[in-house]
């Protein structure tokens, strides 16, 4: 193994390549896309790599991650590290600066209200925690002895900051700004780099180059849905018509008419299509008669910033915010107008959508030194080096087994039933709660059901009556409390079992750790292939035109990425064992076995009863039985 700064005295061999090959691309200045299956070590093997190079030449690492969890195991990472090593090294874990705010109430604002109302307290002087930071060109006592205190125990997280940066009534983000200034690991969410103008901000307040980045990218098959999520805006009904109740209580009587056409000009592209795509200057020409489309961005605005003054948000700012990005570029985006039923009126909203991350991303990838981004699945590699815009001679793909044994893990393709839109009926949902019924009756504990959508789960879950388990139903948009809740009450059930039923784009397909006897099986109900709609078919046909890959780019892989995701709940340690399931015929065509991992050594059989029988060492004749009684 390359020297580096490797936290643990055993490494698994498989995870000794991954450093390795995260090494030899952080040695060079260049770039590594890894398919590194869950168990791993990613978050070890990545940072001990590329701290070698780091504490040698002076870089420093981002390591960006969106999922809570994954800060704090970096941070526990970074700890074992300096303990291991002996190494003096100061690291910083920053959140989204409104969940770092000490203000009161700003829990309930957007992202763009937030950095407004922020932006407005500081240029008026009225944040006593920003205030503190400094006196004249100075950093107060508070903040040195702030800084002192983090600096001492670092790394910390992010809520260890927050309650010191409290303590001594400084603003928790500036200070981990400044502590950032100094540090050799920085863990923060994506867009901290690629959302342009945070990116420029960040790092000129770190005083750090982009040059001088080594960029660690966790869970990064996310990473091109939240770029294009990052690089859309979209104006609704609902929105326009809070912001003229807006107008109309701070008397904005120059704004009130304008905003007044607008909604008539949403309200015109109504009809009986559910979307339609509008062009970027036939919106404009429309609105150009109203007023001058620039005119009305700096009227809109100005008015919003009055109203920032008396509360923390201004919904006028938000169609100001839309205007200036609907005036955008066309190429790699789209525009689309959307209705759908509300319980009032209709929902109707205009949309800028972003097709292509790689308009962010490339520049990035180019700039920085070095670029890893890894994941469980990211597969195939090639398209993530293409659609991110990766420089095709500064990049090597890796593709790693996985460290588990073979023989603790069994996958079995069901071809019986499909989710296909033209055979859904009662029949086949009748045929898939018989299926969910034999297996999970089996299964020696938990298991877990992922359905494409929540209307064909509570199709499929009124057939189950012959489940001799708890069902637990997943509810669209759980909070995180209620997620959390539901999952220790779902753990509780591991020796009798109990059964998960949610959908592999909610709040369980993906981001939640059941290991051990918590979770013993999963199901994956049909291929979560919606009916394309015209956001798709405009990134299916741009994907045909700039890689001749439209249909495998824009539709096919995204959508058996949330698969994998669903199927990776089961199994996330090397003593874990459990079956995972795919039911649906269409997984055993040939154009959905390439999108399978090669090392999953999947069976397709009818014969699935018994195969879950042996694995589990059930008797045809013996209901399930508790884990203890193995």
């Amino acid at each position: 193994m390359a020297t580096t700064y490797f936290p643990y005295d055993e490494v698994r061999d498989i995870q000794i390549d991954l450093v390795n090959a995260i090494h030899e691309a952080v040695s060079k200045g260049n770039n590594l896309i890894a398919h590194a299956p869950t168990g791993l070590g990613k978050t070890a093997a990545s940072i001990a790599a590329a701290l070698s190079n780091s504490i040698k030449t002076d870089k420093t690492i981002f390591f960006l991650t969106s999922m809570h969890t994954q800060h704090k195991i970096a941070i526990d990472t970074i700890r074992d590290i300096k303990k291991k090593h002996d190494v003096k090294l100061v690291a910083v874990d920053i959140i989204g600066k409104r969940h770092m705010c000490l203000q009161p109430g700003v829990s309930v604002l957007s992202t763009k209200d937030f950095s407004d109302y922020c932006r407005a307290l500081r240029e008026d002087n009225k944040c006593s925690f920003y205030s503190n930071l400094k006196k004249g060109e100075e950093h107060t006592f508070n903040t040195k002895a702030a800084v002192s205190e983090i600096k001492e125990i670092s790394p910390v997280m992010t809520d260890e900051m927050i309650d010191i940066s409290s303590k001594h009534e400084v603003c928790p983000y500036e200070i981990g700004l400044i502590i950032g200034k100094s540090s050799k690991v920085i863990i923060a969410d994506y867009y901290y780099l690629f959302h342009p103008r945070i990116r420029d901000s960040f790092l000129n307040k770190i005083d750090k180059l982009l040059e001088d980045a080594i960029i660690v990218i966790d869970e990064a098959h996310n990473l091109p849905r939240r770029i294009k999520d990052l690089a859309s805006e979209k104006i609704s009904n609902v929105a326009l018509k809070r912001a003229l109740s807006e107008a109309e209580k701070f008397n904005k009587e120059n704004v009130i008419k304008p905003i007044q056409k607008i909604i008539s000009v949403i309200e015109g592209y109504d009809s009986e299509e559910q979307e339609i795509y509008v062009s970027r200057e036939d919106f404009i020409d429309k609105i150009n008669e109203i007023m001058d489309y620039y005119d009305l961005v700096e009227v809109l605005e100005s008015a919003a910033d009055d109203v920032r003054e008396e509360q923390k948000y201004s919904y006028i700012g938000s169609i100001s915010q839309f205007l200036i990005a609907w005036a955008g570029n066309d190429e790699g985006f789209t525009r689309i107008f959307s209705k759908s039923k509300g319980l009032q009126e209709d929902f109707l909203s205009l949309m800028y959508k972003c097709l292509d991350p790689g308009i962010i991303s490339k520049p990035v990838m180019d700039q920085a030194f070095s670029t890893i981004i890894m994941s469980g699945t990211l597969t195939p590699t090639y398209m993530y080096k293409e659609v991110l815009g990766f420089d095709a001679v500064r990049t090597k793909e890796l593709t790693l087994e996985s460290p588990f044994p073979q023989d603790n893990k069994l996958n079995i393709i069901i071809p019986k039933t499909s989710t296909k839109f033209t055979t859904r009926g009662d029949s086949q949902y009748m045929e898939m709660a018989k299926v969910i019924t034999q297996i999970v009756n089996i299964v020696p504990g938990n298991s877990a059901v992922f359905f494409p959508s929540y209307q064909l789960r509570d199709d499929v879950y009124k057939y189950l009556s012959d489940c001799e388990k708890t069902i637990f139903i997943e509810k669209p948009g759980l909070s995180k409390n209620e997620k959390e809740e539901m999952i220790e009450n779902f753990k509780g059930y591991k020796n009798s079992g109990a059964v998960l039923m949610g959908v592999t784009s909610g709040s369980f397909g993906e981001g939640i750790d059941l290991p051990g006897d918590y979770l013993k099986c999963v199901i994956v109900v049909g291929l979560p292939l919606n009916r394309p709609g015209l956001e798709t078919k405009a990134l299916i046909n741009y994907y045909d035109r700039k890689f001749a890959k439209g249909w495998d780019y824009g539709y096919v892989f995204p959508a058996f990425n949330r698969t994998l995701q669903s199927a990776g709940r089961c199994i996330r340690s090397e003593t874990d064992r459990g079956v995972v399931i795919f039911l649906d015929e269409r997984y055993s065509w040939d154009k959905y076995m390439r999108c399978f991992p090669k090392d999953w050594n999947l069976k397709v059989t009818l014969l699935y009863e018994s195969m879950i029988r042996k694995f589990f060492n059930v008797k045809p004749e013996e209901k399930a039985k508790s884990l203890n009684d193995y």
